[in-house]
């Protein structure tokens, strides 16, 4: 795939195979006594949706797994559902606390991508895959040592609990592929690769959905059916990203030194990703301390909260693999003039969003449920989902932005800040003094503005925009 072109010498060299640098129109902006070009250079939409949309296809592929999985175990019966739930919900923690196997090795190969070190871009592959490994190890052993006293303590019963520990145990298998397929995404997002990781997940994902009604039915195994189609989609994507790594012929030796760079990118990502559990699981707990109707209505909003985050999650992973090539090429003109391309397509996309889920304010609540309390309740939720996706846009896009550049330590901390200044202390005054659904999601927003004004004087004040190979 062609780079995009850079400015001047300036900014890096010209390369012979690319076109003459295209004109900007440059738009300064005054901060702490200096000025920051924020418009720079810009590259072709297509580039960036060339990104965007097979990463969204990525995003997508397990949630889908997932509902497939679920309508097949849920003809077994409650307590086999039960039981899938309860074990998903602790298998998918793995993906949800170590995506730095993913962003953080997005970063640091784009960075070397676009420096023309595609070796040493693919390397930073070789070496998250190893990390995955080893952590995937650790991940299997202590997960069949804990898996029944976590099981007990989620559930609080004892059926569930060793449902849920069944499947558990044989999907723990998995791990060490979930987080080799992580690092496989991470490097060939880097690489500006996203078509191929999507055939990988999706040959996986779709051989193991097929699979799985055979072994659950046909084969007669269960619950344990599911668990092992579970590891089997991630044997066959996991072993196309491992033989994808092998054809590059980067050193395949392990690089302590390497690791240990990104286990520090790592940590900052892991505090982050703490911080939004933190806020979700409270969010969660308040809201069945309010009533079993305000609980069904807050999951059906957070749900589409959820899904619509995997559209504008999209762009902004295509912005960190074309913010790390730009830095990465000494091309802070262009780094800059793409952050303010991902902002505005996250802003345009968030009011589209906005003004669609706005009119189906009347109806699509009723596709979830027919019950009347709940649909009274989500009224109280919804209004806050909709006039956030503006805000959401900007503030997905930024990330994407800031984790492209290696400014993770930010990231970290504004969400941190963001979190305990905002969401969790007006969530559980909620709880106490009876606001219900409206507390949280004004919890909510609150954690959204904060995050937005922490993201948005990061662009502007231009600190991220490090160029050279590898962040120092």
């Amino acid at each position: 795939m062609r780079r995009c072109p850079t400015a001047s010498t300036v900014d890096g060299p010209q390369r012979e195979d690319q076109p003459p640098a295209p004109a900007r129109t440059v738009a300064p902006a005054r901060y702490a006594g200096r000025v920051v070009d924020v418009t720079g250079e810009r590259v072709p939409a297509r580039k960036v949706f060339g990104l965007a949309v097979p990463a969204l296809g990525v995003l997508a592929a397990e949630p889908l797994y997932v509902l497939v999985d679920t309508a097949v175990v849920g003809h077994l019966g409650a307590l086999p559902l039960a039981g899938l739930a309860l074990g998903g919900v602790v298998l998918s923690q793995i993906s949800t606390q170590l995506t730095f196997l993913s962003y953080g090795t997005t970063s640091r190969t784009a960075r070397l991508h676009g420096a023309g070190r595609r070796e040493e871009a693919v390397s930073e592959g070789v070496q998250a895959t190893w990390l995955a490994l080893a952590v995937g190890l650790v991940l299997v052993v202590a997960g069949q040592l804990l898996a029944h006293p976590i099981a007990r303590a989620l559930s609080g019963s004892d059926e569930i609990a060793g449902a849920a520990v069944s499947w558990l145990r044989i999907a723990l298998f998995g791990a060490p592929l979930i987080l080799v397929t992580m690092a496989g995404n991470g490097w060939m997002r880097g690489v500006q690769d996203a078509v191929r990781p999507l055939r990988y997940v999706l040959l996986g994902n779709g051989i193991s959905a097929v699979l799985c009604p055979v072994l659950v039915y046909a084969a007669g195994w269960g619950l344990a059916g599911s668990a092992v189609a579970n590891v089997v989609a991630q044997v066959i994507s996991a072993g196309l990203f491992l033989r994808a790594l092998v054809a590059e012929k980067a050193p395949l030796r392990p690089r302590l030194s390497v690791m240990r760079a990104q286990l520090t990118l790592g940590r900052d990502l892991v505090l982050r990703s703490l911080a939004f559990q933190a806020c979700f699981i409270s969010a969660a707990a308040v809201a069945a301390r309010t009533s079993t109707a305000a609980v069904g209505a807050h999951q059906i909003v957070l749900q589409l909260w959820t899904f619509l985050s995997l559209v504008l999650d999209s762009v902004a992973i295509a912005a960190q693999s074309l913010i790390g090539a730009a830095l990465g090429a000494e091309s802070r003109s262009r780094a800059q003039g793409v952050a303010g391309q991902i902002t505005a397509y996250g802003l345009i996309f968030g009011c589209a969003l906005c003004a669609l889920f706005a009119a189906l304010s009347q109806v699509l609540p009723h596709a979830f449920t027919s019950d009347p309390a709940v649909l009274a309740e989500v009224p109280h939720a919804w209004w806050f989902f909709v006039v956030l996706q503006p805000i959401a846009g900007v503030v997905f896009a930024l990330d994407g932005v800031l984790l492209g550049a290696g400014d993770a330590a930010f990231l970290r901390t504004a969400t941190l800040a963001s979190a305990a200044i905002g969401f969790l202390p007006l969530i559980w005054v909620s709880l106490a003094l009876g606001w219900g659904l409206t507390g949280i999601w004004t919890g909510l927003s609150l954690f959204m503005v904060l995050r937005l004004a922490a993201v948005v004087f990061r662009w502007r004040s231009g600190h991220w925009a490090v160029t050279g190979a590898v962040r120092g």
